[in-house]
C-alpha cells in the first residue's frame, strides 16, 4: 500500500495481508484490532504485529505464528514472552537471535544455550558468561559455528577456552581465519597455523 490510505474493507485487507503483512499499517483501527486479519499479517510477515492493537500484542498464538519468519517479533509483543522457556526453546532453534531476544535468566539456562549453539555457534554472543566459559557449550557453538565475519563463536569464549587447544582446533577446522581470537600460545602453535592457512 503505497497512498497510505486508510483501508476498512475486511476482504480486502485480508487479501492485503496475505498478500504482504505490512498492508496492516494501512487497516483502520478496527481491522487492526480484528484477530484474523492480524493472524494473517504476521503469518506473512511476523513484524506486522507492531501495526496490531496493543490487545493483540499478548496473543501468545500470534506470536508463534509470527516467530516462524522472524525473532524480531519479540520487540513488539509483551515483554512476559521473553521468559517463556518453550516459546525461546523453539525460537533459538530457528535463529541465533532467539537467544538475543531471551529474558537473562533465559540466557543463563544452560539447556536452552545448548541448542542455540547447535543450531547456529554465533549465539553464544548472547549466552550469560557464566555459559561462555562452559567446554561443552562453547566446543558446540565452534563446530557449529558459519564463520560470519565479527561474529564467530571462539571470539564470544571465555579466555581460557581461547587457550584450550582442543576447543581451538574445532574452531579452526570450522573457520581458519578464528585463529586470531585463540591465545598467543595456539595462534604460534605450527599445527594450527598451518591448519588456518589452508
Amino acid at each position: 500500500m503505497t497512498d497510505n490510505k486508510i483501508i476498512t474493507d475486511r476482504e480486502e485487507m485480508l487479501e492485503a495481508v496475505k498478500e504482504n503483512g505490512w498492508a496492516l499499517k494501512d487497516a483502520s483501527e478496527s481491522l487492526k484490532a480484528d484477530r484474523e486479519v492480524v493472524l494473517e499479517a504476521v503469518r506473512n510477515y511476523g513484524s506486522a504485529i507492531q501495526y496490531a492493537d496493543d490487545s493483540l500484542k499478548a496473543d501468545r498464538e500470534l506470536l508463534i505464528e509470527g516467530l516462524k519468519t522472524t525473532t524480531d517479533v519479540f520487540d513488539f509483543f509483551d515483554a512476559s514472552f521473553r521468559s517463556d522457556r518453550e516459546l525461546i526453546l523453539g525460537a533459538v532453534q530457528n535463529s541465533p537471535w532467539g537467544l538475543y531476544h531471551a529474558d537473562n535468566t533465559l540466557k543463563a539456562d544452560r539447556d536452552v544455550v545448548l541448542a542455540a549453539v547447535k543450531n547456529e555457534g554465533r549465539a553464544l554472543q548472547f549466552a550469560d558468561e557464566s555459559l561462555r566459559s562452559d567446554r561443552e557449550v562453547v566446543l558446540e557453538a565452534v563446530k557449529t559455528d558459519e564463520g560470519l565475519e565479527g561474529e564467530e563463536a571462539l571470539m564470544f569464549a571465555d579466555e581460557s577456552l581461547q587457550a584450550d587447544r582442543e576447543v581451538v582446533l574445532a574452531a579452526v577446522k570450522q573457520c581458519p581465519w578464528v585463529l586470531e581470537f585463540a591465545s598467543e600460545e595456539l595462534q604460534n602453535d605450527p599445527e594450527l597455523k598451518k591448519l588456518a592457512e589452508d
